[in-house]
């Protein structure tokens, strides 16, 4: 057993709703390691004595056991039973902090959904029709599924200026290409997102940083970028901004509108975050809808797998040439997922999984709010957390030593424009499926960045 008969308070009844049973003993198991309430060594509870203590059958046991040894939480000794493991794995990361998807809801079984959902969509669609090319901005059903889904950020807004596309990534290459050519300056925030570094590098043309502070873009900097550059096109993040979760409040956004006008300056609005924000301003496609074109993709708000996103265009804008970009780019979004999104918006399951994602990450946070340094920046629904590093870190030893303690983290490098970045990593938080595993992970984290000798320490 455990030190005393009390760490078997750790052991608590399962939630019928929040997922399997198997799974739910892992992360209890990962919790009591997290918090110290096991320790490595410890012997826990044969397995039929475990399935009595939360009412399940011996096999759930048996798996969840089996699994907890597949993420080096258990060790195995026959005859005496399973243990806490004392092993350190140094191979790679085992604990992903540094993938930016959403985290699994609570009490929301995605595979039941998904699957219930596919059946609904096949009893109402043809297999053959799902199964064949989809090619132009999307079917008038999936463009108004997408207008519908985006009211609370935008408002209400026609079919006709929404497209489908597969992701927000081809969206932004197909955007930048058509609006810029090679050799042309485009505008980004210091610290960027990397698959818009990408896709504007590919397309041959020149990203410029403008200065940010902690409420994203100053207009300063955007002015003397521009007159600096000579570009005509501005790529931004306003809401939750990756990796720095900045949120511009009104009046910078303002501020940001008023010089777009005044420059005749066009806004790619990659907006991947504002209903999981479910409190940010008004995008700037509500206030500048002439010249902003608004990306909401799925995949940081409900799932990437859906592979779905939407793009607003301006008002009376043609959308053909677009529409041949992305054809060019990835030939049409899958239409299985584009219908099974649609689906669910219309029968209400993506608000549900909206809600659920939102709660979960809001949990994640509070949780990284008590373990981690209170110099980390985040927003209260956000997916990541912007963690500048002590004065006697830097980035590359730190990376290094969470990597040998199984971890993975973002070092600020992957977001650099012109190669300069401070010394600061990104946290994400939805790619840990327990939360246990997470405070493991976090507390981890927290005390290498508050080990003082790191800096007499080398990395061999």
């Amino acid at each position: 057993m455990a030190r005393s008969d009390e760490t078997l308070q750790w052991i608590r009844q399962l939630d019928p709703s929040a997922g399997p049973r198997y799974l739910q003993i892992v992360e209890l198991i990962a919790e009591a390691v997290a918090n110290g309430t096991l320790r490595p060594g410890d012997r826990l509870p044969p397995q039929r004595q475990f399935a009595k203590l939360v009412d399940v059958d011996l096999t759930t046991v048996t798996r969840a056991y089996a699994e907890a040894r597949h993420r080096n939480l258990l060790d195995a000794v026959t005859g005496r039973g399973s243990f806490i493991s004392t092993r350190k794995e140094q191979s790679g990361p085992l604990i992903d902090l540094s993938m930016n998807i959403p985290p699994p809801p609570k009490g929301i079984r995605l595979a039941e959904v998904m699957q219930r959902g596919i059946t609904e969509v096949l009893a109402r669609s043809s297999a053959d029709l799902l199964m064949t090319y989809h090619v132009g901005a999307g079917s008038l059903a999936d463009r108004a599924a997408g207008c519908a889904w985006l009211e609370p950020v935008l408002g209400r807004i026609g079919p006709a200026r929404l497209l489908v596309t597969p992701g927000a990534q081809p969206a932004l290459a197909a955007l930048v290409s058509l609006h810029a050519k090679p050799g042309e300056a485009v505008l980004v925030e210091a610290l960027a997102y990397p698959g818009l570094l990408a896709a504007v590098r590919l397309a041959g043309l020149r990203p410029v940083p403008v200065a940010t502070d902690e409420e994203g873009l100053l207009p300063g900097a955007l002015e003397q970028a521009i007159d600096e550059s000579g570009a005509k096109l501005l790529c931004v993040t306003p809401t939750i901004q990756n990796p720095t979760t900045a949120t511009m409040q009104p009046a910078r956004r303002d501020e940001i509108v008023r010089i777009a006008r005044a420059r005749h300056l066009r806004i790619i609005e990659d907006d991947p975050y504002s209903l999981l924000a479910g409190d940010a301003p008004p995008p700037l496609a509500a206030l500048a809808p002439e010249r902003t074109y608004h990306v909401a993709t799925l995949s940081k708000v409900l799932t990437p797998g859906l592979r779905t996103a939407f793009v607003v265009l301006p008002p009376d804008e043609n959308r053909d040439p677009l529409v041949a970009i992305l054809r060019s780019i990835a030939l049409m979004p899958a239409p299985l997922m584009t219908a099974l999104a649609t689906h669910w918006i219309r029968i209400g399951a993506a608000g549900d999984l909206l809600d659920g994602v939102r709660r979960e990450a809001a949990a994640r946070q509070d949780l990284a709010r008590s373990i981690l340094p209170a110099s980390a920046r985040h927003h209260p629904n956000g997916l990541h957390i912007w963690q500048p590093l002590p004065a006697h870190w830097d980035r590359y030893r730190l990376v290094e030593a969470v990597r040998q303690e199984g971890l993975g983290v973002t070092p600020s490098d992957a977001f650099s424009v012109e190669g300069e970045a401070p010394d600061a990593v990104r946290i994400s938080l939805g790619g840990v499926p327990e939360r246990g595993r997470l405070a493991h992970a976090l507390k981890t984290l927290a005390a290498i960045m508050d080990n003082e000798r790191s800096q007499h320490q080398g990395i061999v």
